[in-house]
C-alpha cells in the first residue's frame, strides 16, 4: 500500500498575521456565536453509533447491568458460608445430614486456620515483602522517569528540527518571492519598453502625409 502525502500547507514557525487585522477578534467571536446557537440535548451522543460492548464485557457485567436496568435491588452479601447450621427439624433423624454439617464445620475451621496462618506470615515477613516491593516500585519509577526525560528530550528535539526546517523553507520561500517581484518587475519593464517600440515602429511604417494630416488637425488646420 502506497504511503499517504501528507500536505504541508502552514508553517507556524514563520506564518505571520494571525494576530493582526482583528483574525483573533474574528474567530472569537465564531466561537462565541456558534456557543449561543448549539442547544444541547438530554441525549446528545444520540447520532454517535452504539458502543459495541460485547468486547470487554463479562457475565457478571451482563447480569449486573440487566439488573440495573429491570430496577431491581442488589442481592445482599451472602454469609451462609461463614454460618454453622445444624440439619433442619425435618431432617433431624437423618445421618447424611448431619454428615453434611460436620464437613461444613470441618471447612470452616480450616479456613480460619489457613487466615491465622496468613496473618502470622503477614506479620513475620510482611514488612520485608514490602520494602521488596517499595524497592521495585522505585526501580520502575527511576526508569519511567529516565524514558519520561528521553521521550521530552526526543519531543524537543523534532521541535528544533522542525523550526529549523520551517527557518530554511521560510527563507527560501522569501527568496523565491522576492525573484519573483523582481521578474514580474522586469517583464512588465519589457512589456512597456515592448509598447514603446511599437508604438514607434508603427509611427515609422505611417505614410509621412498621414503624421503632416495629423499635425495640420492638432494646429487647427485644415488642408484644402
Amino acid at each position: 500500500m502506497a504511503e499517504t502525502q501528507v500536505l504541508v500547507d502552514a508553517l507556524p514557525y514563520i506564518d505571520q498575521g494571525y494576530d493582526d487585522s482583528g483574525v483573533r477578534e474574528m474567530v472569537t467571536a465564531m466561537v462565541e456565536e456558534e456557543t449561543r446557537r448549539y442547544r444541547p440535548t438530554k441525549n446528545y451522543l444520540e447520532n454517535l453509533p452504539p458502543l459495541n460492548m460485547t468486547a470487554f464485557e463479562t457475565e457478571f457485567m451482563t447480569n449486573e447491568f440487566e439488573r440495573i436496568q429491570n430496577r431491581l435491588p442488589l442481592e445482599p452479601l451472602s454469609m451462609k458460608r461463614y454460618e454453622l447450621p445444624p440439619p433442619p427439624p425435618s431432617r433431624i433423624s437423618d445421618l447424611s445430614a448431619w454428615q453434611e454439617s460436620v464437613e461444613n464445620s470441618m471447612a470452616q475451621l480450616e479456613h480460619q486456620a489457613i487466615r491465622s496462618m496468613n496473618l502470622d506470615l503477614m506479620l513475620e515477613y510482611g514488612c520485608e515483602a514490602w520494602k521488596a516491593y517499595l524497592e521495585i516500585f522505585t526501580s520502575l519509577q527511576a526508569k519511567a522517569q529516565i524514558r519520561l526525560q528521553a521521550i521530552k528530550k526526543e519531543i524537543q528535539e523534532v521541535n528544533w528540527q522542525r523550526k529549523l526546517k520551517q527557518t530554511q523553507a521560510g527563507d527560501k520561500l522569501r527568496s523565491l518571492e522576492a525573484q519573483w517581484v523582481m521578474l514580474v518587475s522586469k517583464n512588465y519593464e519589457i512589456e512597456k519598453v515592448c509598447a514603446e517600440l511599437e508604438e514607434e515602429i508603427a509611427k515609422m511604417s505611417s505614410p509621412p502625409g498621414v503624421e503632416k494630416d495629423d499635425a495640420a488637425d492638432a494646429n487647427g488646420e485644415h488642408p484644402n
